[in-house]
Formats: structure tokens, sequence, C-alpha cells
């Protein structure tokens, strides 16, 4: 019999701190006269009060996590906050539908980015900023899933980053100091790019958004322009700079704390995601100039940001790129399942597992030419194990089949097959915007029927848990003594 107990207490915990953050977003509305602020309000006082009934009964009687207990506090950690962090979006003077507000939550809460809501430009500060505090939160509960509990877990080859996580340069031997000393560093992040925002000529509101948005590669604006609406070269460089550090393993940046900064360049991980950024970019940079769609100047720039925001998984947009032809079409819908590296805020498949997937192939072919030799495939100079080898190809198997179901669902349910594809992708690689003219950079996901709207909302769940952590849950085993 599965002890819920110490579930019900962490996800409490989870609770309460919900509650203080829907106050953040209360002042605001309250400091301008909007009458949000009682949603906001209202909707932390039952978050609050649900959190600590949690809580107070049942902090006593347990000592300690099994396996079982793990797996099942990371999928309902989630989806409780999605569930709560609906409530302002359902309250408010958007008067979204449950539906709508759970999308829009469960977006933000996976850092996903897709949205229902128009109009932005003229919605309540509340609002937005909740968008934002969502993806931020979302941001951070990701990093420290995956340096203390995916490994442990072993979801997905995770487990091969337990010695690294847990042994990174001692800095912090035990996961409760390496989540506080990653957190210092992602508040560190923000606030950097929150002055350099501001700096450049975004109001402070503005800025605090979308350095928290930036950070943690969730892709929620203040404006339906995106990052269009400001018009400017300074801070889409900038705001690159920054989606590209959201999506590099944050326990490297405890290295470079200690003063070896190189050491993120060393990592093959980080390589291989600068080396895909610079083909990708180049690509579509060359594709933008030779067919006369935009300046060199302009394709540079234009095709730096958007490539590194849908392959981080951002959503961002400064132009509808889905007008630019089919070759870059092409481009951005494979750079949906790439990701960044593990560790990082980014989602999709992450570059470690094509590495492991590279390594593995290659050693096999290496076999199959000299039957009789020894060949070990090694990721970062250190053998892999045939057990993180096997996690990955199920991984692998279980994400291309995830994607064809969610887009037969989607067909099902009326949806065309752009935009059926698209949106699979975009959902399980939570990334936000799809292709087309409905869901694409220029669209929202408000036209699609509320059916479409839960099935993309399991498929973040699904892609933001890395797959067999909510699958894990389908087992019959899993729920025998």
């Amino acid at each position: 019999m599965i002890d819920f107990r110490p579930i019900a207490f962490v996800l409490g915990i989870l609770l309460a701190i919900l509650a203080l953050a829907m106050l953040i977003p209360a002042s605001v509305d309250a400091a301008i006269g909007h009458p949000d602020w009682q949603v906001f309000t209202a909707a932390a006082g039952v978050t609050l009060f649900i959190g600590g009934a949690l809580v107070l009964t049942s902090r006593s009687g347990w000592s300690a996590f099994t396996l079982r207990q793990g797996f099942i506090m990371t999928n309902l950690a989630w989806l409780v906050t999605a569930t709560f962090g609906a409530l302002p979006f359902a309250f408010s003077e958007l008067e979204l539908s449950y539906t709508d507000a759970f999308f829009e939550s469960m977006s933000g809460v996976t850092t996903t980015g897709s949205t229902v809501i128009t109009g932005l430009d003229a919605a309540p500060p509340g609002i937005l900023l909740w968008r934002a505090i969502l993806q931020w939160l979302g941001g951070i509960g990701i990093i420290v899933m995956a340096v203390a509990v995916l490994p442990i877990l072993q979801v997905g080859g995770m487990q091969l980053f337990r010695v690294e996580a847990f042994e990174t340069d001692k800095v912090a031997p035990r996961a409760a100091q390496i989540a506080g000393s990653i957190s210092i560093v992602y508040v560190f992040l923000t606030g950097v790019a929150w002055i350099v925002l501001w700096a450049l000529g975004m109001s402070s509101f503005e800025a605090v958004a979308h350095a928290m948005t930036s950070i943690a590669t969730g892709g929620f604006s203040t404006s339906d322009g995106s990052l269009g609406h400001f018009n400017s070269a300074a801070i889409d460089w900038s705001v690159s700079l920054f989606m590209i550090l959201g999506s590099l393993p944050f326990v490297l940046y405890l290295r470079a704390a200690r003063g070896n900064v190189l050491t993120i360049f060393r990592d093959s991980q980080v390589r291989v995601l600068l080396g895909i950024l610079a083909v990708a970019i180049s690509l579509t940079c060359l594709w933008l100039w030779q067919k006369d769609i935009m300046g060199l100047g302009g394709a540079l720039r234009y095709a730096t940001f958007n490539v590194i925001s849908v392959m981080t998984g951002t959503g961002y947009a400064t132009a509808d790129f889905g007008q630019w032809g089919g070759f870059v079409l092409t481009i951005m819908f494979l750079l949906m399942f790439i990701g960044g590296c593990a560790g990082s805020t980014t989602c999709g498949i992450k570059i470690f597992r094509f590495q492991v997937l590279y390594a593995t192939a290659k050693v096999q072919l290496s076999r199959l030419m000299h039957p009789n030799g020894v060949f070990v495939p090694y990721y970062n100079k250190r053998p892999i194990p045939e057990t993180v080898a096997a996690s990955v190809m199920g991984f692998f198997f279980l994400f291309i089949t995830s994607f064809a179901l969610l887009a037969v669902a989607l067909g099902l349910i009326g949806l065309d097959l752009v935009t059926a594809l698209s949106g699979a992708a975009t959902a399980i690689a939570n990334v936000g915007p799809g292709l087309g003219d409905i869901i694409g950079p220029a669209g929202t996901f408000a036209p699609l029927p509320d059916e479409a709207k839960w099935c993309l909302s399991a498929g973040m769940l699904l892609g933001r848990l890395e797959l067999f952590t909510v699958l894990v849950l389908l087992v019959p085993d899993f729920w025998r003594s």
C-alpha cells in the first residue's frame, strides 16, 4: 500500500508557495486599482487553505520517499500546480472557460508558451505578470527535478547525470544544497536579464516579465506581437543570449562560479547545442537572403532569434516564420524535437540523448565491421552504461509513439494535417507556437475545440515530465504492493 502522506505534505508546501506567488500580481492590480486583485486574493486564499490543510494532516508518520512515491509526487506536483494556477485565469475579467484557463496554466508551468489569450496588449497587468510567474516557477522546478529527482528515478537515461549532479566538484554534496545553489543562479540570471532589458528600452514591468520567461525558456510575452512588438535589434540579440543561457546545464554554472568558467564550453552537450544552432541559423539566414525575403543583416538577426527560440522551446517570435517557405518550416519542425541540454529549463528530446544514440549506433557499426573487436560507447569521455543506452532508446521510441498518437487524436478531433502534426510536436516538445495559419507564430490556440486543448495539455505534461514519469503510472504493476 502506497503511503500518500509524504506526497500530500510536499504538495501542501507547493500550494502554499503558489498562494504566496499569487499575492504578487494581486498587489500589482491593487496598486493601479484594477478589480482583478480580488480574484488573485481569493484564489490565493483557497490555494493556501488547501495547501495548509495538506501540510497539517500529513506532516508526521513518514521518514523518506520510496521510488513509487517519487513518481506520484512528481506527476501530482505539476498537475496540482496547473489546476490551482488556472483559478486567476478562470475568474479574471478575461472570463476564460476553465478549459482555456487550465490550458493557459499548464502551458505556463510546463514552460510551453502556447496561449489561448488574445489582446495581450490591453490585458490586466496582474494576468500578464501571473503568466510570467507560472513559467518562472516551472523553469526552476524542472531544473531542480532534473538534478535531484529524475536521475534517481532513472528516467530516459537521466541516471547518466546522477554522479555529476551529486558530485558537482563537491560544491554541494547534497541534493537540497544543489537545488538551493541552482536557485540562486536562476534568480541572479533573471535579475541580470531584467536590468539589461530595462536598459534597452522596455518598461520595468515588461523587462521583469520577459526576463522571467526568457531565462525559463517559456515564451509568454506581454504583447500579441511577442518580442516583435518592440522592433529592437538590441533586445532581440540580448534575449537570444538569455534563451541560450537558460538552455545550458545549470550545474555547470556552479562550477563556473568557483572560477572554472571554461568547464561550460568543455561540456560536449554545450558544444553540440551551439553547433546545431550555428548550422540551423546559417542555413536559415542564407535562405532568407538568397530568396530576397530580407537583406543579409535582417536575415541574420531574425534567423538567429527565431531559430534559438524554437530549438530552446522558448516560443518567442519576432516574425511569422511560417511565411518564410517550406525549407525554413522543415528546419523549424525538426528543431522543435531537439531541445536544449539536460539540467536546463528546456524540454524536447535533449542533446545528450542524441549523443548517446549516436555513440551507440557508431559502436554497433564498428562491431559489424570488426566482429572480434571490443568497442565501448562514450559520453563526455565516460563509458555509457548499457542501462543508459537502453533507457535512451526506449525514450526515443516512446517519444515518437506519443507524438504520433497525439497527432492522430488531434486529427480525429477535426484539426487539419499541419495543425495536428505541429500541435502535437509543440506540445510534446513544450515549444509554444506551432505551424500553419491557426496555431503558427501569428496565431493562438483559442480557435481549437476544447477536446483538442485537453489533449494538448496532456501532451505538455507528458513532454515536460520526460514521458516515463507519467506513463509508468499507467502500468498496473506500479500500483500493486
